[in-house]
């Protein structure tokens, strides 16, 4: 069956995705603590500018404004009856954004963690973890998503539950992890763990990658993770970047984001050569970020894999010794509390 995204991935070469969006909504008033899904009913003017500012600077798709779109997410602020609704006004906003556009433009529906930790560790049930993902995916299907877009995951289990609902959906779907412990994500998956787990899914993703994180040079360390175990599995599946604008950090009671908009085009022609066909911003990334992005994947000529060390001398140093694969990696550690937002 012919899809939007489909059609662009074989017509193009790299693809640009969005930025931030939770650093963009606080700049337009969001508050700490409140629910931007809230925004999609409430102050959809506002969201409509998210989406149109990430296209306006050049991406060719970005993500709705439903991270945190889930029952179990949603049920902190008293809106859990609300999935349908704000999942699909979020898809319908950007589809009306997409459609104005005077080039192609893919609509992503964005779904994250349930915030809950699932069994055999947690309380949360693979059925009731479907049938969350379930919920959400039709109201983003409902508003007119092209594709659903998973990320920020930790649990391999979390991830598998959510293919098995999109499965029943019907869309096609991408997913990343977040890897931000040592090279792992919270529960100790490794990029080579997360590609075989990615090719024994019954209905795997058509692309897969990591997002978040720490900083841009851990990201792409990553990246050549998947890269490698991918040739190991002679699989060719598309690889995603969506990297933070730099290194978090606490200023005056607020985090800020260390990384220039010429850093994070440096990060973006360098992620295209490490063998990423989808390059995105994560936590941090502004449209000025993305306008230098997208002028260094139009401008720069491809360059060859570039190495641990031109990776950090152009990014900045990475934040562990290792990608999290040797024996003398740390351990998989427990997971913390809180809410990552993109």
């Amino acid at each position: 069956m012919s899809n939007p995204f489909l059609d662009m991935l074989e017509r193009r070469e790299v693809i640009l995705a969005d930025g931030a969006t939770g650093t963009n909504l606080f700049t337009m008033g969001l508050q700490a603590g409140e629910a931007p899904e809230l925004w999609n009913t409430d102050e959809p003017a506002k969201i409509t500018a998210l989406y149109r500012g990430a296209v306006e600077a050049g991406s060719d798709l970005f993500l709705t404004n439903t991270f945190g779109g889930t029952a179990a997410r949603l049920k902190l602020h008293g809106a859990q009856k609300r999935v349908r609704e704000l999942n699909r006004v979020g898809a319908e906003l950007g589809r009306e954004v997409a459609d104005r556009a005077e080039r192609p433009v893919i609509v992503a529906g964005s779904v994250g963690p349930t915030g809950e930790i699932m069994e055999p560790v947690g309380p949360l049930s693979h059925a009731l973890a479907v049938e969350m993902f379930h919920e959400q995916a039709d109201g983003l299907k409902e508003g007119g998503a092209d594709v659903l877009w998973l990320e920020t995951i930790s649990a391999p289990e979390e991830y598998a539950a959510a293919a098995e609902a999109f499965a029943m959906v019907g869309l096609p779907w991408c997913g990343t992890m977040s890897f931000d412990t040592a090279g792992r994500t919270m529960m100790g998956v490794t990029s080579a763990a997360m590609v075989d787990m990615v090719e024994a899914l019954p209905h795997p993703p058509l692309a897969f990658g990591a997002n978040c994180g720490t900083g841009a040079s851990d990201l792409l360390r990553t990246v050549l993770g998947f890269v490698d175990q991918s040739a190991a599995r002679g699989s060719d599946r598309p690889i995603i970047a969506k990297g933070n604008a730099g290194i978090p950090k606490y200023v005056d009671g607020h985090i800020h984001y260390n990384g220039t908009p010429a850093l994070m085009a440096d990060y973006a022609a360098m992620a295209r050569d490490c063998g990423a066909r989808i390059v995105g911003g994560c936590c941090g990334t502004m449209p000025e970020h993305l306008r230098l992005m997208r002028e260094a994947l139009d401008t720069r000529p491809r360059g060859e894999r570039p190495s641990l060390e031109q990776i950090a001398a152009a990014l900045g140093a990475f934040t562990s010794a290792g990608d999290g694969t040797g024996e003398d990696e740390a351990a998989p550690r427990r997971p913390r509390g809180g809410r990552r937002r993109r």
